[in-house]
């Protein structure tokens, strides 16, 4: 069901921002008297799922979810159409346009896209405001995996600065790493302060981990909820117990628990624990799966978060500013994508889905969409022929130049932008079938 929920989320988020982008070209289209002949969500080869026609434009969906299009008459675009332009040139067709009206219809969607993300936004700090752990609440300090330990950093550090930056929520620390190239941390270790050199390449590391943080916040294993028919509960574990050791191992804390545990699949352990204020010792064996059959308590529990909530007039300007600093960090981000670790996890429509919660969070969802939309508009802007940045690259040059690009050079620029898309298409959905098959 997880799976389910995520695929409808990725399908509506995309319908959403691909729908408005498209929009964008069309109505400008129009405004400037030119002819739209079709108006698709999703690509259609061979055939439809659905469509209509009203007036000169036919709408329609199609099977194929990797993004939709308008086909405006006199276009280079996808279709290569070239019937159409052996023919001669009509009032209504996009080719008989002057420049800036053809520029103004190409930036059309990329700039939808980016206000639809500054409105959502706005909408979401407006409904849910903004909640965050602040790291000077992270009272348990962070927990390390492998690499963070080789680093230098140990279990129950508080992280205080990156350089010169101050860490004031836990993803400041990677962000540090990966986009400023912090080359010290500064941590406080049992009311020592320390500074951690950070080797170069470090954030490639960071990268190679994928999904999985190299921190995190370090809190208590307090049961839940007991699984009913499954160890913990034929033991007589309960609510509330406090989980502190396996056998003579201290676990304290939540993942010291998980990885203490699978050690010990298919084997009888002593569990510590602390109910109310005594000390007791439960016998039960472990599971093949390496579980007890216990559900921790949410981490958000240990935690006190700050929340900033906005008013209908407020929410505007914060969501105009959380769009533009998302923009910001985003194109930072697009220089990882040519480094060996970065191209290797670049990913494609399962990874995407995967940044959806597996239950629906109306919040979640609109931040999601948000993001997308805000990707949608930088990556369509990029000078590559098939995208609108190539189509706004080429108009650019004819303004400058007052020559116009031949229609056969458009045509091959066309049909090289869509290999290359095609072929980074294919590398990222393979990436992300590859990390599935091996478990990354």
């Amino acid at each position: 069901m997880d799976i389910v929920i995520r695929i409808l989320q990725l399908l509506l988020s995309l319908a959403i921002i691909v729908i408005l982008h498209e929009l964008g070209h069309f109505v400008f289209a129009k405004i400037f008297k030119t002819r739209v002949e079709k108006f698709y969500l999703f690509f259609n080869p061979w055939f439809s799922i659905y469509k209509f026609k009203k007036g000169e434009t036919e709408y329609g969906i199609g099977w194929i979810p990797l993004g939709g299009y308008v086909k405006i008459a006199g276009m280079i675009d996808e279709s290569l159409d070239r019937e159409q332009l052996k023919k001669p040139p009509q009032p209504y067709e996009f080719r008989t346009k002057p420049a800036w009206q053809r520029l103004l219809i190409m930036l059309a969607g990329v700039v939808v896209n980016f206000i639809l993300a500054l409105f959502i936004y706005a909408f979401v700090l407006f409904v849910w405001g903004e909640e965050n752990i602040p790291m000077k609440n992270a009272k348990y300090g962070i927990y390390c995996d492998s690499i963070a330990l080789k680093l230098g950093l140990q279990h129950g550090d508080k992280i205080i600065k990156a350089d010169a930056y101050e860490i004031n929520l836990l993803q400041d620390v990677v962000y540090h790493i990966l986009i400023d190239d912090a080359r010290t941390l500064t941590v406080e270790r049992n009311g020592q302060i320390i500074n951690i050199d950070i080797p170069p390449q470090f954030g490639q590391k960071i990268i190679a981990k994928g999904e999985s943080p190299f921190i995190s916040l370090r809190y208590p294993f307090i049961i839940d909820s007991v699984l009913p028919g499954l160890p913990a509960a034929n033991s007589g574990l309960k609510k509330n117990d406090s989980i502190i050791a396996i056998n003579s191992t201290p676990t304290p804390f939540f993942f010291d628990f998980r990885n203490e545990i699978v050690k010990y699949k298919e084997k009888e352990i002593a569990l510590h624990i602390i109910r109310d204020t005594s000390e007791l010792v439960f016998k039960l064996k472990v599971t093949k799966e390496g579980t007890i059959g216990v559900a921790p308590r949410p981490f958000e529990y240990f935690f006190k978060s700050e929340k900033t909530e906005y008013g209908f007039f407020e929410s505007f300007p914060a969501g105009i500013k959380k769009g533009f600093s998302t923009l910001i960090l985003y194109v930072k981000q697009f220089k990882l994508v040519f480094t060996k670790e970065g191209a290797r996890h670049l990913g494609g429509f399962g990874t995407i889905g995967k940044l959806f919660p597996p239950v629906w969070d109306w919040s979640a969802f609109w931040e999601m969409t948000a993001l997308l939309s805000i990707i949608l508009a930088f990556m369509n802007i990029l000078p590559i022929p098939a995208l609108d940045g190539g189509h706004v690259l080429f108009l650019l040059v004819e303004i400058i130049t007052r020559r116009k690009p031949s229609d056969k050079f458009l045509e091959h620029a066309q049909i090289v932008g869509m290999i290359l898309l095609v072929g980074l298409l294919l590398y990222a959905n393979g990436n992300d079938i590859i990390g599935c098959v091996g478990g990354r």
